[in-house]
């Protein structure tokens, strides 16, 4: 009798390991297949935070963040605010020396400068709008990129380099890859972010609020998705060269999935010389691949 129960065991095991193998290879070559329409490097990596299973593709290779940076920079401010550091609604000078020429909402809602922004404002402009001036006021609050680097790093992401605010990726292109990071580690900062101990209450709360409220990218991550489908996501993407190369399309998140659980999911698409349009696509198709397998 028990080794007849020891055999459906197996057999059950065998099937069940079997099925989901075959599985993944299935979306690694959905995947694989989409990545050829960017005709530069595609790094994917995904994860059922309930689960545990995962897939990567290209998930090692360092690519650069962009704007992406800007999740990593709101953990670490968000951080800071619950050990004391710094409040939510603490006001900071925005001067005329953090305004330059570049994306900015914030800029042009102020663009006088001399004024008093609180610090929720700015984690606000930053993520849900992705603006760059916020971004390095924010990091000046911090103390710089060293700050944010050494503090991902502390929670357990290596794989992970920031030296460059945006203003300095302005000055020259190159600039932009020393900010970098992987697919694969990416994932994981989503999947220790989210877990709800990771920060206060109120930040938890408040980071997932302006993650979910982005409204940059629509096309990207969430442009396949169902209507109505909640995507907590940050975007990232560079400008073009003059041979027409397109640094970085980026977009990171975690996708809430009918069944409760939620796909962590970061797609890189580097150096690729085709439109922006074409880019997207890419990044919403292998999208929309790994949210089908998960919900199967």
């Amino acid at each position: 009798m028990v080794r007849f129960v020891v055999f459906y065991i197996l057999l059950f095991c065998f099937f069940f390991i079997g099925n989901a193998n075959a599985q993944q290879d299935r979306l690694r070559e959905k995947i694989a297949e989409i990545a050829k329409d960017a005709k530069g490097t595609v790094g994917v990596s995904v994860l059922n935070l309930e689960t545990g299973d995962t897939l990567t593709y290209n998930g090692y290779l360092r690519q650069p963040m962009q704007s992406v940076m800007k999740f990593p920079i709101a953990i670490t401010v968000l951080h800071e605010i619950d050990e004391g550091k710094f409040t939510l609604d603490q006001l900071v000078r925005l001067d005329k020396s953090d305004l330059f020429k570049t994306y900015s909402p914030l800029q042009d809602k102020y663009p006088a400068a001399n004024v008093d922004v609180s610090i929720r404002e700015l984690l606000s402009y930053m993520v849900s709008l992705s603006d760059n001036v916020a971004c390095d006021k924010l990091l000046k609050v911090l103390g710089g990129t060293d700050a944010v680097e050494a503090y991902i790093h502390h929670i357990g992401i290596k794989n992970f380099s920031i030296k460059a605010s945006e203003y300095q990726m302005a000055q020259a292109w190159d600039v932009q890859f020393t900010d970098w990071v992987t697919a694969s580690e990416l994932t994981h900062l989503l999947s220790v972010a989210f877990k709800p101990d990771f920060l206060s209450p109120a930040s938890h709360s408040y980071l997932w609020k302006i993650m979910q409220e982005t409204s940059t990218g629509p096309n990207q991550i969430k442009g396949l998705l169902p209507v109505g489908t909640i995507v907590y996501h940050k975007t990232g993407r560079s400008g073009t060269n003059e041979k027409g190369i397109s640094a970085a399309t980026n977009d990171t998140g975690i996708i809430a999935l009918p069944n409760g659980n939620h796909l962590a999911i970061s797609i890189l698409v580097t150096n690729s010389p085709v439109d922006l349009k074409a880019r997207e696509l890419v990044i919403a198709r292998i999208a929309r691949a790994a949210y089908d397998e998960a919900i199967k």
